[in-house]
């Protein structure tokens, strides 16, 4: 890969933004995981009319293939950076939506269509607290870059991980990051993510010998083997929780027999779960202990018991510090509600940047993201980009 190129210097006369407008032009780029359908190319133009440098990364191959961008803006430290990602969920069966999921239709004072709440409204919102930062302060104190992927919504395998991997090969330094995900319940201000918890998702099918339930001794019944294994899982009290997070649980999320014959032992019997953990708990301490269940299980049986264990995250936590005090102290101007530090919900990109720079999310009211009709309110996005300006400000120290 070439050098990464000189950053530019910061432009003037920087034009403002709108959010609302911005954020359905992203939704009309149709940007179904991994496909980009011109969502990077829009962003990238636009950072570019503000002097951002700005980078493409491609990783993978063929179908699979996923669009990244870097760009900075500047070349001191610190470097501030927004992140985030433009590749949407699916919109399901189309016939459900009251308007088509890839118009960005404004009506009842809402934007509605798929990424409206995660996350194009977010990354518009960037774009305009970012054009009415730059308006009144065209050389930061430091470096804006964003750290945009195509591949969040997906196995997440082409986009954020191996975009910090690269570009901390070429020597660029992040210092703190916000990351637009939404993470508001039901009203702006109300929760700002400085933690998640890790996740794990264990598969494991028992195999036996097929027979007639009547001559049970002609057979080797995997089901109460697959039961057994579940409960002792189940019994496990795993932690009562901390200061910041949540108690650690773990949720059986399919069973499988397939047997559709009454008189029939079957031979297979199968099952999923998932662990959602925190910080009293890493990926391969209970990677461990799956495994020492599963060892036992295999001493007293006679049939096969295969086990795959997969850890998407691992549980982390930004203490408080300067970047969540100017989230918070921003979001307070705006809305005159402060919002609290949480670290509950599922996984996000933050669990990679976490390993390269302090991080904190904040975005929209997320009470909709990836249903059908998938909406926000319009003072939602236009407040959004007023915080993300303000955050700005307070995080340089400038007017």
């Amino acid at each position: 890969m070439e050098p990464v190129p000189r950053f530019k210097a910061p432009m003037t006369d920087i034009p403002l933004i709108d959010p609302v407008d911005y954020a359905v032009q992203l939704i009309q780029k149709p940007s179904i995981t991994p496909v980009d359908a011109g969502a990077l190319d829009l962003l990238q133009a636009t950072l570019q009319g503000m002097g951002f440098t700005c980078r493409r990364y491609v990783f993978g191959e063929g179908a699979q293939a996923v669009n990244n961008l870097y760009a900075r803006l500047g070349t001191a430290r610190p470097n501030f950076c927004f992140a985030g990602h433009v590749d949407v969920v699916p919109p399901g069966e189309m016939d459900k939506w009251d308007d088509d999921p890839f118009q960005g239709t404004l009506k009842d004072n809402q934007l509605w269509g798929r990424g409206a709440a995660d996350m194009k409204g977010a990354i518009a919102a960037f774009i305009a607290g970012l054009s009415a930062y730059l308006n009144k302060n065209p050389v930061p104190k430091g470096s804006i870059s964003f750290l945009i992927t195509g591949d969040e919504e997906g196995i997440a395998v082409n986009g954020t991980k191996k975009l910090l991997a690269a570009i901390t090969d070429e020597g660029e330094v992040i210092d703190d990051c916000l990351v637009g995900e939404p993470t508001n319940p039901d009203h702006m201000g109300e929760m700002l993510k400085n933690g998640r918890r890790g996740s794990l998702n264990a598969d494991i099918v028992v195999t036996g010998q097929q027979g007639h339930v009547a001559y049970p001794q002609r057979a080797l019944n995997p089901a109460p083997v697959l039961i057994d294994i579940l409960s002792q899982l189940k019994s496990r009290h795993l932690d009562d929780g901390n200061e910041f997070f949540q108690p650690s649980n773990l949720e059986i999320t399919t069973m499988d027999i397939g047997n559709l014959t009454e008189n029939m032992i079957p031979e297979k019997a199968q099952a999923r779960f998932n662990i959602r953990f925190n910080t009293h708990h890493t990926g391969a301490e209970l990677t461990r202990w799956i495994e020492g269940l599963i060892e036992a299980a295999r001493a007293e049986f006679d049939g096969q018991i295969e086990l795959v264990i997969r850890v998407s995250g691992e549980a982390f936590m930004t203490a408080p510090c300067k970047l969540t005090h100017v989230i918070q102290d921003a979001a307070e101007v705006v809305l005159g509600r402060r919002p609290i530090l949480s670290t509950s919900g599922g996984t996000s990109d933050a669990r990679f940047i976490t390993h390269y720079a302090n991080v904190a999310e904040f975005g929209l009211v997320g009470a909709t993201m990836h249903q059908v009709n998938e909406r926000v309110n319009i003072a939602d996005i236009n407040a959004l980009s007023e915080i993300y300006c303000a955050v700005l400000m307070g995080y340089f120290g400038q007017i």
